[in-house]
């Protein structure tokens, strides 16, 4: 009978049943097994599962029941990254708790992932926003505070007006905040930050070791933490003896063409140097303004860039010439030294910012290709390399060689010194709101800022919070929350009402997987060093510098804590594609959205999880197209039928590779069993080609797996070993040399083992229908399909007798023969020369040069 929507419905409600209920995916540390840990990023709690989500999780567990059958104590957990800004702002929205309207999300997301069949651990499970989570974040804050990595100062931050909260850097896309796309301001506050910049140079160095990593995400990470070797340039003020500004530069070949200095906007000189000047009211607006520009859109290329003549001169040290002092927008007080030289010939930003406040400009490296460029013609910024000219002492020198040079020569003459800077700035993890981790300080009149004692933790939300959306704190105005007592003077005190960002919370989960629920400490140190590091993690690209560099701090906090030994948290990684609808991205807003319940009403969690993984590779845009789930479950169907309809389960699979070789391949002489009489197989006939196909699928399955999780090239073979069986047909067929036995109840077992092997090689990405077909159609009684061993290929069942090879004469084919792979060539011709076609055209005693590509070809000259 057909598979149908109601089989589906019934198959995939009975073996969740049963995987939940006889736990089978929960696994233990056990150093006698080899591990694995599979992880994909957890989700955020928004309630339903979208496409996304789908195809992220669908892509993991695939892996984890391939493990899982290749022998290994396969560790994947699920969690929520429950804390967050969505969560606030849907509790205004709606009159609710976040905590309510959270906790609704999650046990909502708990059923939707229970419906796709995925392999997890769920004793494991956990949620961020559970105080027994959330808990050990701030063990770390404190932990990090005692070894001066969370310090508290005041600076300018980005500030998002519609979610009223600081963001970071990284948290910032297009000058807008990466949450709700709001315009992103300026504003001053005081905040905590951890100083991630003391491992800058391991998070750099550690890239080298992340071989299995996407190239284009260490490049992405390298780059943001920036490490770059250069001059401080000192540049003293003109008419103002104390004021030095200090400029990093990686181009000090270029010191002799710089025309003007820009500060950042914040640069803590600014406002001295415009004090009391015809230019201080302009330039304090000129302030005001910028601070209405986010820094990641200050800094964007396609951007304008705006500045403002200070009144002021700086001195260059290398000619002691006086030039002009701007404010400039584009220049931020966070990167270098807040202050720039400027050199627009040979930079562009600086040639278009020079020609807009039509500011001087001095050539001082020749462009070989055109050496009479003057000033008056250049179009742009000539970056490239070359002899320098007027610059002093070192014209003529190669730009290349002048770097070092001019390095030593100012550090010589104390102009400047040679020094190393990096783009990477501690990380601001204030958040002005109330869902998330309390940051676990006091602050007392007469001890200052207190961290609360560890027996103290967890710092809990209060419940009884309004939330009204309006600037600051909601924590600020809870007054029981507040007001405490110091636990170094026992004095009246107050709590830091700020919250962590949920960032924060992600640097360390999948440390917390590895003992999910141990309320005695972080996590079990026996544990984490079974489990980590992460074998495979799996996300998306948008992550490649806020979490996962986050989570490579954190762990090598750890480490220099003892909690852990390894260096890197994840060994592998994998990034996965978006999936598209009408050539866009799928989203809400866009109206081309799939509901993942639908697919499942009609054709279950199977052909979708077939299709997601067939439609592109991993790494690939996915285009949503409803013929190739319809393709998914036909094929699914197809094999059900097979199983329903060709297996035979009184006959079994009984035969052993040993034995298939007697009888197909004409070789029992290794093997102690009984070969059914008659037995003289051709390697050419139909049994010889299904056992090839079936040997042939494991070989290029398992290499699908192990060399790169190409999922729809192995499913590809699956389809081919289907057909394979649909052509084989055991009725009217003979072994003439069986000599015990029922000849159609060996070519029954073979078809047996090639259904089975085609069932098991299905089953990780189908595993309700496979559990099915073993479990209650084939009668199989040895656990979930998830724990049978991976089916083994021969090499020698992959050989074939006989192959057809093409003969040419003077580059024309006058013959396709047939012959035995690697034939000698001797051998090969004299077959040749006696076919007749070949004969007609060459004789023997006419040929010049017989000429053989081994298995493909045979040229003759004559």
């Amino acid at each position: 009978m057909p598979y149908t929507t109601n089989d589906i419905k019934d198959i995939e409600r009975r073996w969740q049943k049963y995987w939940e209920d006889e736990n089978s995916f929960r696994v233990e540390a056990d150093p006698s097994k080899p591990k694995y840990f599979v992880l994909e990023m957890f989700p955020y709690p928004s309630g339903k599962i979208h496409m996304g989500h789908v195809r992220n999780y669908t892509i993991a567990d695939v892996i984890a029941r391939y493990k899982m059958m290749r022998g290994f104590n396969v560790l994947h957990p699920i969690g929520y990254d429950a804390f967050g800004q969505p969560a606030e702002n849907a509790a205004i929205k709606n009159k609710t708790n976040p905590s309510e309207w959270t906790y609704q999300c999650i046990t909502q997301m708990h059923v939707e992932l229970k419906k796709m069949g995925f392999s997890y651990d769920w004793g494991r499970e956990l949620s961020t926003c559970d105080a027994e989570y959330y808990k050990w974040n701030q063990w770390i804050f404190i932990k990090m505070f005692e070894r001066g990595l969370a310090y508290k100062k005041a600076s300018t931050v980005n500030w998002c007006p519609s979610c009223e909260t600081t963001l970071a850097n990284e948290e910032v896309i297009n000058g807008a905040c990466w949450r709700c796309q709001t315009l992103v301001v300026q504003k001053d506050l005081e905040q905590w930050y951890l100083k991630i910049t003391q491992y800058a140079p391991s998070l750099l160095e550690d890239l080298k070791k992340l071989e299995q990593w996407p190239s284009r995400v260490r490049a992405m990470q390298e780059n943001w933490i920036g490490k770059s070797y250069g001059v401080e340039v000192f540049f003293k003020v003109k008419d103002f003896p104390k004021a030095t500004i200090s400029v990093f530069t990686t181009r000090a070949d270029t010191i002799f063409g710089a025309t003007y200095v820009v500060l950042a906007p914040e640069h803590p000189l600014v406002k001295k140097l415009i004090a009391g000047t015809p230019q201080e009211k302009e330039t304090l607006a000129f302030i005001d303004k910028t601070a209405n520009k986010s820094k990641s859109l200050r800094m964007s290329g396609d951007q304008r860039k705006d500045g403002i003549f200070t009144g002021r001169y700086a001195l260059n040290p290398v000619n002691n010439e006086a030039i002009p002092i701007f404010i400039g927008d584009y220049v931020l007080m966070e990167y270098g030294t807040g202050a720039i030289m400027a050199v627009p010939t040979h930079d562009q930003r600086d040639f278009e910012f020079a020609k807009h406040h039509k500011l001087p400009m001095r050539i001082v490296i020749k462009d070989p290709k055109n050496p009479l460029t003057s000033i008056e013609n250049m179009v742009q910024a000539y970056e490239e390399g070359g002899l320098l000219v007027n610059s002093g002492p070192f014209d003529k020198t190669p730009n290349e060689e002048a770097k070092k040079k001019i390095a030593e020569w100012m550090q010589l003459k104390g102009f400047g010194k040679i020094s190393v800077h990096w783009r990477l700035r501690d990380w601001l993890i204030s958040r002005q709101r109330y869902w998330g981790t309390p940051i676990p300080m006091i602050y007392c009149p007469s001890c200052g800022v207190v961290p609360v004692p560890y027996h103290q933790l967890p710092v809990e939300l209060p419940k009884d919070v309004k939330i009204t959306g309006e600037g600051g704190s909601p924590l600020a105005r809870v007054r029981s929350f507040v007001e405490c007592v110091c636990p170094k003077c026992g004095g009246p005190a107050r709590r830091e009402t700020d919250t962590m960002a949920t960032f924060f919370d992600s640097s360390w989960y999948f440390l917390r997987f590895c003992s999910a629920h141990n309320n005695e400490e972080i996590f079990d140190k026996m544990d984490a060093k079974y489990w980590m590091p992460v074998d495979q993690y799996i996300g998306g690209i948008e992550h490649a510098i806020l979490h996962l560099l986050y989570a490579r701090f954190f762990t090598k906090f750890f480490k220099d804590i003892g909690l852990i030994t390894i260096d890197e948290p994840f060994i592998r990684l994998l990034t996965q594609g978006m999936v598209l609808k009408d050539n866009e991205v799928m989203s809400k807003s866009r109206g081309n959205t799939v509901d993942p319940d639908e697919v499942l009403s009609q054709y279950g969690a199977d052909s979708l999880r077939l299709f997601i993984l067939f439609a592109a590779p991993p790494e690939d845009q996915l285009e949503w197209n409803s013929d190739g789930l319809e393709g998914s479950w036909r094929f699914l169907n197809r094999v059900y039928q097979m199983v329903e309809k060709r297996y035979s389960m009184s006959v079994g699979a009984g035969l052993s590779s040993s034995i298939m070789m007697g009888l197909f391949f004409g070789d029992n002489t290794k093997s102690n069993e009984t070969i059914p009489a008659g037995s003289q197989g051709s390697q050419d006939s139909p049994e010889a080609a299904l056992e090839r196909e079936r040997n042939m699928a494991v070989k290029r399955v398992t290499q699908s797996f192990e060399e790169g999780y190409k999922f729809n090239t192995a499913i590809s073979h699956l389809m081919v070993l289907a057909n394979a069986i649909d052509k084989y047909k055991t009725k009217d067929m003979s072994f003439p040399n069986a000599s015990v036995g029922n000849p159609d109840t060996a070519k029954q077992q073979l078809l047996n083992q090639a259904i089975e092997t085609l069932v098991l090689l299905l089953s990780p990405f189908a595993p309700h229908v496979c559990e099915e077909m073993w479990r209650q159609m084939m009668g199989k009684s040895d656990g979930t399909i998830s724990r049978v061993a991976w089916p083994s290929f021969d090499e020698n069942a992959l050989k074939t007798s006989t192959i057809m090879i093409a003969v040419q004469i003077n580059g024309r084919v006058r013959a396709q023969i047939q012959v035995t792979p690697d034939m000698p060539q001797e051998e090969l011709r004299k077959i040749c020369l006696a076919d007749p076609n070949v004969a007609k055209y060459a004789q023997e005693a006419a040929i010049k040069k017989f000429i053989v590509v081994p298995n493909k070809l045979v040229s003759i000259v004559v």
